[in-house]
This record gives structure tokens, C-alpha cells and sequence, in this order.
């Protein structure tokens, strides 16, 4: 937050946003490294390419491969569309290694049935638009299995990661589904702080809104009553 402005005038606002970034920044509940590609991914989504080329680079810095940077892509590419996931795979070339580019694999299919089991076991139940997909167009229903699969169970950084990037994404676009994958988290072994600290990256694009839309959910579950 380099900006003369700022500095001269709104010394609580930079204080705030200078312990945000401590947060982000440092090896806390998620590893620093991590939270750099949370921060370029929801800044991509949010159409701030400049930003997410320097938290991709920082994050380079730290440690990130491009098999990390490359769970970036895969959740972008599900969630956000091509148009997100070719900005996010030109940034991966011009800051990662290109000799790091693993050859390409046939690509699966999905059996029948497959995809109802996955979204029941997932969701618990089928919701409501993927029982109207299966109904009106069972072969997309399929395409968004497969894709499901490639952002959780087959994403290269873990699924408690898969599903920390997935959030912080969400937050940034103050998305509903974020409850969905706030369970998911807590599914995969996530503790509410690391929840909260992957939330906390969408905020150098989305601002303090991005937690406000995602921070209650992280309540404590109330005791059940004798």
C-alpha cells in the first residue's frame, strides 16, 4: 500500500491493512507460501491481474513450485471459467520454470452413476440446480463431476489446501457457496483458524466484506442439549 496518500493521511488505515498483510504474509495456521497463491488466485478472480502476478511471484519466492501454482489453475478453471484460468495459466508460465510442464495424460471418463454418488457423498444430499443438470443434461452433470474431482480429490496440493483455495476464492466473490466448502474444509482436517487465515487472503482484493461474508459461518457449533 505504497501510495503517498495513504501515508499522509490515513495512518489507521495502513496500520489496519499492514497487520491484514502480517497475517498473509508470515507462516501462521496456513504456511506463507500457500497463502501467496490464495492471494494471487482470489485476485485473479477478482480481475486484478497486477496483484496476483506479484503474490505469485512472492510466492515463488517462498518456496511455491508449479505443481502448487498449477491447483491455482484447476480451481479457477472449475470455478471462474476459462477467461480466469487462461490469465492465471499466462501468469504460471512467465513466473515458474517452463522446463516444470509434465506431459499431458489421457483424460477419464466419468461412469454411470458416478456422479450422483460423488454429490451425494459430498453434499449429502443432491442440491437443487445439480438435480435439474442431471435431469435436463446428464453429460454436463458428468463434466462437472470430473471437474469437482480434478479441483478436490485430484488437486495437487492437498484437499485441506484444495479446499483453503477454494474458500479463499469464494469469499472473494462473496459467494453463498462458501458454506458449502467451509464444511468441506472442516471435512478435510481444517481447523477454523486455518479457515479464517485462507478467508483473510481474499481480502487484499475483495476487502474486509470477503470476511464478513464467511466469518460467521466459522461459529462454534452449539452444544446439544441434554
Amino acid at each position: 500500500m505504497d501510495v503517498s496518500l495513504l501515508q499522509g493521511l490515513a495512518p489507521y488505515t495502513l496500520a489496519g491493512y499492514a497487520e491484514f498483510r502480517r497475517v498473509i504474509e508470515t507462516d501462521g495456521a496456513v504456511e506463507a507460501k500457500f497463502k501467496a497463491l490464495f492471494v494471487a488466485v482470489a485476485a485473479i478472480d477478482r480481475r486484478y491481474e497486477t496483484l496476483a502476478r506479484r503474490e505469485l511471484t512472492r510466492g515463488k519466492t517462498l518456496g511455491l513450485t508449479t505443481k502448487d501454482a498449477v491447483a491455482g489453475l484447476i480451481v479457477l478453471s472449475s470455478l471462474r471459467g476459462e477467461g480466469a484460468a487462461l490469465e492465471f495459466a499466462g501468469l504460471i508460465e512467465a513466473i515458474f520454470d517452463a522446463d516444470q510442464t509434465p506431459e499431458g495424460k489421457p483424460l477419464p471418463s466419468a461412469a454411470e452413476g458416478e456422479a450422483v454418488a460423488n454429490f451425494t457423498a459430498y453434499f449429502g444430499t443432491i442440491p437443487a440446480p445439480l438435480e435439474q443438470l442431471i435431469r435436463l443434461c446428464p453429460s454436463a452433470a458428468d463434466a462437472y463431476y470430473l471437474m469437482r474431482r480434478g479441483s478436490i480429490d485430484a488437486n495437487p496440493l492437498s484437499p485441506k489446501l484444495g479446499e483453503l483455495l477454494l474458500l479463499a476464492i469464494l469469499a472473494a466473490g462473496y459467494s453463498p457457496m462458501a458454506q458449502t466448502h467451509v464444511r468441506g474444509a472442516r471435512n478435510a482436517g481444517a481447523t477454523d483458524e486455518e479457515i479464517a487465515e485462507a478467508v483473510l487472503c481474499a481480502i487484499p482484493s475483495a476487502g474486509i466484506a470477503a470476511w464478513m461474508g464467511v466469518g460467521a459461518m466459522l461459529a462454534p457449533a452449539s452444544p446439544i442439549a441434554p
